[in-house]
């Protein structure tokens, strides 16, 4: 067996220290080799012990988790998973971390939550094996508006998945789409509050219309639809006037929203009047709906491995045949525009 995860747990809560390290260490291919409860703590401690991984609470005293991962980044880049409250507040700060280069993000258990952290030692150990270069890249800012696209918008629906690494992964492919973009429908794994803030952050910075899918919701040149995280799944249904349908059903995959279910559904509905991208994110959640539009026709694009944060979910829908073309991810949204253009004819 290949060495654990040798992990540092920052949090100035000494009884969240010791869930975290309780959850942690009863996974056999982690360990924690520390505790820290404030930035000087952890800042000596990432010295002497090197961790192959720090858990990082957002707030705490003296030094907020957003400045002390500042300068992690900046001085010693490493693999970082941000520990947030499940609030507004704490999700507008958790995408900021995402942006600086947070590798990801758990959110704090409610009181008599019963299985606390569920996934948070999978996140570890993926973030303990990423290829992610932890490069300081400024957080994304606004861009000057792209009116109109210089290609003639066709009637295409662009699909979108992602997980871990998907906050700076989405924000960079949507950032080249101009106002007049195909309707696009997008499903992130995310805490439901978080994609409330995510779908507000992603409209401050892109020139399209930006919000959370609701049921019914008409799809629409210029817009852009995020799958609310949580509770529901999100579908697109009625061939002839496409519109978003949130489900009431169990996890697939382990996810809900699923990737999955909102490509098998455009897939049945669009076909090959339709675009799937598949980006960066652990597990294989979207590779096999990824198929299924390829075989009803569609484009498809995989992000490759080399700018992945994970190369997880799209290595899958390669393995499998899904993926049409293997794209850096800085190519993407221009790939996806000329996919969707309609020929001057109309055709589209």
């Amino acid at each position: 067996m290949s060495m654990p995860a040798r992990v540092l747990v920052v949090d100035d809560s000494p009884t969240m220290r010791g869930l975290i390290t309780a959850v942690l260490n009863a996974d056999p291919e982690v360990s924690v080799i520390g505790q820290a409860g404030d930035a000087m703590e952890a800042r000596q401690a990432i010295k002497q012990l090197n961790p192959d991984v720090v858990t990082l609470d957002i707030e705490m005293p003296n030094m907020n988790g957003l400045d002390f991962l500042e300068k992690i980044m900046k001085l010693r880049p490493m693999p970082v998973i941000m520990v947030s409250s499940m609030t507004h507040r704490g999700a507008g700060a958790t995408l900021a971390a995402l942006e600086i280069g947070a590798f990801d993000c758990v959110g704090k258990p409610a009181p008599g939550e019963p299985v606390p952290f569920y996934d948070l030692a999978e996140k570890v150990k993926a973030a303990a094996r990423s290829q992610h270069r932890y490069i300081r890249t400024p957080a994304a800012q606004p861009q000057p508006p792209r009116a109109v696209s210089e290609y003639h918008v066709g009637r295409k629906i662009v699909a979108i998945g992602s997980s871990t690494g998907g906050v700076e992964a989405l924000i960079t492919v949507l950032q080249n789409f101009p106002a007049n973009c195909p309707p696009t429908v997008i499903t992130q794994h995310m805490p439901g509050t978080f994609t409330t803030s995510f779908a507000e952050r992603l409209n401050r910075l892109c020139a399209p219309v930006v919000t959370e899918a609701t049921d019914g919701a008409r799809l629409e040149i210029g817009k852009i639809y995020l799958a609310p995280g949580g509770e529901r799944h999100l579908q697109i249904v009625n061939p002839s006037a496409p519109c978003c349908r949130l489900i009431d059903s169990g996890p697939v995959n382990g996810h809900r929203p699923s990737v999955d279910v909102l490509f098998n559904s455009v897939a049945e509905i669009a076909g090959r009047k339709s675009v799937g991208v598949i980006l960066t994110g652990m597990g294989r959640d979207g590779a096999n709906g990824l198929l299924a539009m390829r075989r009803a026709g569609a484009s498809t694009i995989g992000q490759n491995e080399k700018t992945c944060v994970v190369y997880g979910m799209p290595r899958v829908a390669y393995e499998i045949g899904a993926v049409e073309q293997q794209l850096p991810l800085g190519s993407i949204g221009e790939e996806i525009l000329k996919m969707t253009a309609a020929r001057k004819e109309g055709i589209e």
